[in-house]
């Protein structure tokens, strides 16, 4: 395996899909993997023209059959990436798992913590490697904001703002045809939140990576503004943090105007922190009583673990797939480091960190059923 590119596969991602091609370009980015098989879609028409799009080396009509043969074949794939919608990801992943395959999932980890459970048992029973593509935690200036808070930069934290807001549904996308849309707001194939669940735990996710603190409490509102929407598409929340900090967390697919504004802000007693995902090269230090820094990529004072993380010279920006791609380079490190008996460093999203999303997504929603009640994680 050190000799030469991983062999990968997917399940999910074809025709019509978004998150499949940015899987892709994410895994084969730093050349050293290769996405070679597929089971793309449920209609064995749309997997074959799909497989055919991207010149892959095998084609199957379902993911049980590819588990099954990739597990046989004298050069089977590594490991294989779920971009499926939510409700496939526990059958999926089981499915490559048993079959002694490594496995890179989309987010969330299933529909619920008692099926995220069942993931987590079979990972640990089979020995294998899982990743969660929380995609935010590849940024660098992310990885900067987290060794600042490590390092005692804040000081005492007291206070984490952080907000996903997006537009694309704030019209019935659903009822139009709309394929992107229309699993997200379906309850069977997308579990109890479309929101909270979709982009509310990547808020939730980076809050808790930079800070280094768990949200232990929250009160959640949530609402469907759009007429005969069943799940959620906004949501406003209080929250506890561990070490007794307090924040906020608002998400929105509604909120008209914004196109992924992701953006997160920490205050201690000795400084804060402030970073916009859509300005993903930037990260502000407010020290106290001094005048603000703006640290950028690729600038000689940044913490050395991060560093290693910025592909172009300073003042060329990197972004989305960047940082996608930062967690399958990690990943496939850690494939090696395995395939050779060495101890893997799991620097990405495990799931670990999917069943804490899953939990917290459960937890927004019986607070919201409960009038805004505060509930404990």
């Amino acid at each position: 395996m050190k000799d030469r590119r991983l062999r990968v596969g997917i399940v999910g991602g074809g025709r019509g899909a978004f998150i499949g091609s940015i899987h892709r370009i994410a895994a084969e980015l730093d050349g050293q993997a290769n996405v070679i098989a597929g089971a793309m879609s449920s209609d064995p028409e749309v997997a074959r023209a799909s497989a055919a799009a991207w010149y892959l080396e095998r084609s199957y009509s379902s993911f049980e059959s590819m588990a099954v043969e990739e597990a046989r074949h004298p050069a089977g794939i590594d490991f294989v990436i779920v971009a499926t919608p939510n409700n496939l990801h526990l059958p999926v992943s089981l499915a490559f798992l048993r079959a002694g395959i490594h496995v890179v999932c989309d987010k969330p980890l299933a529909c619920s913590v008692a099926e995220a459970q069942l993931i987590f048992e079979a990972v640990g029973q089979r020995g294998k490697l899982f990743a969660l593509t929380h995609t935010y935690t590849g940024y660098p200036m992310v990885r900067q904001a987290r060794a600042m808070v490590r390092d005692g930069k804040l000081g005492t934290l007291r206070k984490v703002l952080v907000e996903y807001n997006q537009d694309w549904l704030k019209t019935d996308l659903e009822r139009q045809g709309n394929k992107q849309a229309s699993w997200r707001t379906d309850p069977r194939r997308a579990g109890i939140s479309c929101c909270v669940g979709d982009i509310g735990t990547h808020a939730q996710n980076l809050l808790e990576f930079i800070s280094g603190r768990n949200i232990v409490a929250l009160c959640a509102d949530l609402s469907s503004f759009v007429t005969g929407r069943v799940l959620d598409d906004d949501a406003n929340m209080l929250l506890r943090l561990e070490g007794g900090a307090k924040g906020t967390l608002v998400c929105s697919q509604v909120a008209c105007g914004e196109e992924n504004a992701l953006n997160i802000r920490l205050y201690g007693d000795r400084g804060a922190l402030e970073w916009h995902q859509q300005e993903p090269n930037t990260l502000i230090y407010k020290p106290a009583d001094r005048p603000w820094e703006y640290l950028r990529t690729g600038q000689s004072s940044l913490d050395p673990s991060v560093s290693k993380l910025t592909r172009t010279p300073a003042g060329h920006p990197e972004g989305y797939l960047e940082a996608f791609a930062t967690l399958y380079r990690n990943f496939i490190a850690d494939v090696r480091r395995v395939d050779e008996g060495i101890a893997p460093e799991r620097d990405y999203p495990t799931v670990e960190d999917g069943i804490r999303g899953l939990r917290f997504v459960e937890k927004a929603v019986e607070s919201a059923r409960r009038g805004a009640e505060w509930v404990e994680i």
